[in-house]
This record gives structure tokens, sequence and C-alpha cells, in this order.
């Protein structure tokens, strides 16, 4: 039975790849090369303990095509490394329990769960290559640009009224060696909010927070959480003076995401891992990221 590289290196997490668009596109078809495999096997193949050669191999082959997209001990290896894990390994045993159509059954979702993740790695892929056409990054996987120094390290972070989720995103942005812009803290000078915006906006990057701050609805609609219009509305402003590659929104609790945006990268902060996800996004638009700092924030 293969053995998922997570198992043993998750606590030695590596810097994502940094793709060409022709080693993006062929890892997307080395996916679905495995996503054919996983398709045509067939599990009468197995033995009575729910095994196969054929069946070590493809999880063999899983890890090595997923090596070669993302980088081994990367973080977006590991959320795609269960894709691995074909072999059924029943929680419990007992006299009637597990039989072979029990392995049978628990292979086939195994295979279902594999081919899932898989495409979505590809989509993965797939929007990275999209971003590439539309902000270039100048360097790849085995080569480092010193364009990746010029970038300006000030970040502006847009929010609503969760001051909490505010100064957490602040300070985090701080320890990797950022500058973090907030509009509040900066001097007026009798200027509107807009043109306060304009005039901060010269940063490299965008970190939007949608939180619950308001309620709205259609008309004779129920009302449900929204995240300011301003925050909104300066969404908007910095996707088109930065481009979606240099944008990521981080969602607190419910909120609804306009259809407008649904091209966006955004995260929850909800969950464990929101840090290492803007660290990728950051790393993907061509800053110096320091994953020891990562992980310990």
């Amino acid at each position: 039975m293969a053995r998922s590289k997570s198992q043993s290196g998750a606590n030695n997490v590596a810097p994502k790849f940094l793709l060409s668009p022709a080693q993006m596109e062929r890892g997307i078809e080395r996916l679905q090369e495995r996503i054919n495999d996983l398709q045509e096997f067939d599990v009468s193949q197995l033995n009575d303990d729910g095994d196969s050669p054929r069946l070590v191999a493809l999880s063999t082959s899983i890890e090595d095509t997923l090596d070669r997209c993302f980088g081994l001990n990367t973080a977006i290896y590991y959320r795609f490394s269960s894709a691995a894990q074909l072999h059924f390994s029943p929680g419990v045993f007992s006299e009637d329990y597990p039989r072979r159509h029990d392995y049978v059954q628990g292979t086939k979702d195994s295979i279902a769960q594999s081919i899932s993740l898989l495409g979505e790695a590809q989509r993965t892929l797939r929007e990275d290559l999209s971003d590439h056409e539309q902000a270039p990054v100048t360097h790849t996987a085995n080569d480092t640009s010193k364009g990746s120094q010029e970038l300006s390290r000030k970040v502006f972070i847009v929010h609503g009224h969760d001051d909490a989720a505010r100064e957490t995103v602040a300070r985090f942005l701080e320890r990797l060696g950022f500058q973090s812009i907030i509009l509040h803290e900066q001097a007026n000078q009798g200027r509107t909010v807009m043109e306060k915006v304009e005039a901060h906006g010269d940063v490299g990057f965008a970190v939007v927070l949608l939180t619950p701050d308001d309620e709205g609805c259609v008309k004779g609609g129920m009302s449900e959480p929204r995240a300011r219009q301003n925050v909104l509305l300066e969404l908007g402003y910095f996707l088109g003076r930065l481009g979606r590659a240099k944008v990521c929104a981080l969602k607190r609790g419910a909120v609804e995401i306009p259809s407008d945006f649904a091209g966006v990268v955004w995260e929850s902060m909800d969950k464990d891992g929101w840090k290492q996800a803007l660290g990728r996004e950051l790393e993907a638009a061509g800053h110096e990221i320091d994953w020891n700092k990562v992980m310990r924030a």
C-alpha cells in the first residue's frame, strides 16, 4: 500500500512552485492522465483483503504527479495528497466485517474521492495559468528572478467593522516583513475617502476582509449578512488597479459573495490555514515569503 507523503512531512512546509505556463499546461495533462487511469481501474482485480499491485502503482503514480505539479512538502501538495490514498482501511474488524464486497465498495468510494481531488487540482492550475496571463510572473520554479525584490512590500487592507480581523491580518503581514496600509490610520488632508484610497493605492497587493457587518436583501427577500458597501467598492477598485492575481479576499462568518466577484480568490478566516493560503497568494504574486515565519505566526 502506498503511504501518503503528507503523513511524514506535514510539519515541514516548503514554498509553492512557481511554474511556467508550459509547466502548468503539462501538469493539467498529467492530472487528467491519472484521472483516466482511475476511471479505467477494474475493482474486480482486488484481492480478498482489498489490495492489488495495480492499485499500489496508481497510488504511487498519483503521488509522483502531485509532486511534479506542486512540489513535495508544499502546502498545496498536502491539500490534494489524500488523492493517493486509494486502499480501503476498515475502522473496525469483526467476524462478518469487512468482506470482499466491503473492500470493493470502499475502494470505489476512495477512487471517486481521488478523482474529485485531482479535478480540483486541475482547476487550481487552470486558475494559476489564467492569473499568469493577466499578470505574468517573471520567474518560474527553476528561475529565481531579482524582479520579485523590486515589488512594493506595501499591502492595502480593505476592511469593515471587524477590528479584530483587521488587526490580526495587519500583524500577520507585518511579521512577514510587509507594511500594512490601513486607511483610517492615514491623514485625511481634506480628502474624500476615495481620494485617500487613490493616494495610498501604490501597493503591491491588497487584502480584502469580507465580514458580516451589514444586512441586505432583494426587495421582498430574506435579509442576510453582507460586507459593507465601501468594502465592495474598494475591492472592485483594487481588482482594476492591481489585477486579480494581486488581490486576496478573506471571509469571516456567513457573508454573501457578490456574483460579480465570483472569480476572486477568497479564503475563509474561520478555518485553520488562512495564513498559509494568504502566504501562497503573496508568493504567487512575486513576493518573497519566509515560510518559517508563516508557520509560527
